[in-house]
């Protein structure tokens, strides 16, 4: 028998594109065949076929009815948002895990907005969600000084920011853990609210807080594999 022989089936690669996967998903999704979408986008079956399976690159104009013929937006299609899928997919079925470098955890974190904080409050672990900024090499957030996040301030706290790409059944995430303490420094607080990315979700939250970084390690999970099936 020869090598040939005994290695296992190779996986096929991916075909198509980015956009294509997410094109085909959502329709798919959506319970749409392709003949509706593209009567929905003005476009022939023969096209949409060719933006799901070859690595297309049509105009913003198409792109936009095709969103809107998907339900979805244009940001959506080509992967420029930022927000958290749900669970609609399963995981790869072959994952691989890679180790992120510092520069490249720093770059993930300066491109989101929005993180999870572990902080000790009553004696008891908990989470809460926080828009954060990345300034001087800090983690900054606003919060309220009877809030939950300020239980941080003079502790060791977490915070944990990630991106799940629902399609493809992979993303990556990156954990930051530190010191943190409050802003008392009214030049500090101003140069933070002017590199501030957005304002606070909740209503008025007047108080800086700062983490400062003692270790930051991230990981990426990519997919190598076709996707599990979904569990729900």
């Amino acid at each position: 028998m020869t090598d040939q022989e005994r290695a296992p089936n190779p996986v096929p690669p991916p075909t198509g594109s980015d956009l294509g996967r997410r094109v085909k998903f959502r329709r798919q999704h959506l319970g749409l065949t392709r003949e509706e979408v593209a009567a929905r986008a003005a476009a022939s079956p023969g096209y949409l076929r060719h933006v799901e399976e070859e690595p297309a690159q049509p105009g913003a104009a198409f792109l936009l009815r095709l969103a809107d013929a998907l339900d979805t937006t244009m940001a959506e299609l080509v992967g420029g948002t930022v927000e958290f899928p749900p669970g609609l997919a399963g995981a790869a079925a072959r994952p691989e895990v890679l180790v992120l470098d510092t520069a490249t955890c720093w770059a993930h974190l300066s491109t989101h907005g929005v993180g999870r904080l572990a902080v000790t409050v009553d004696d008891a672990p908990a989470i809460f969600p926080v828009n954060y900024t990345v300034a001087d090499g800090k983690i900054a957030f606003r919060t309220a000084a009877e809030s939950g996040p300020a239980a941080a301030a003079g502790h060791r706290a977490a915070l944990e920011v990630d991106h799940l790409d629902n399609a493809f059944g992979e993303g990556w995430s990156v954990l930051v853990v530190g010191p943190a303490r409050m802003v008392t420094d009214t030049a500090e607080a101003h140069r933070l609210t002017a590199a501030a990315r957005s304002g606070p979700w909740v209503g008025a939250r007047p108080l800086w807080m700062v983490l400062d970084p003692e270790r930051i390690t991230g990981r990426r999970i990519r997919a190598t594999g076709f996707l599990a099936p979904a569990t729900s």
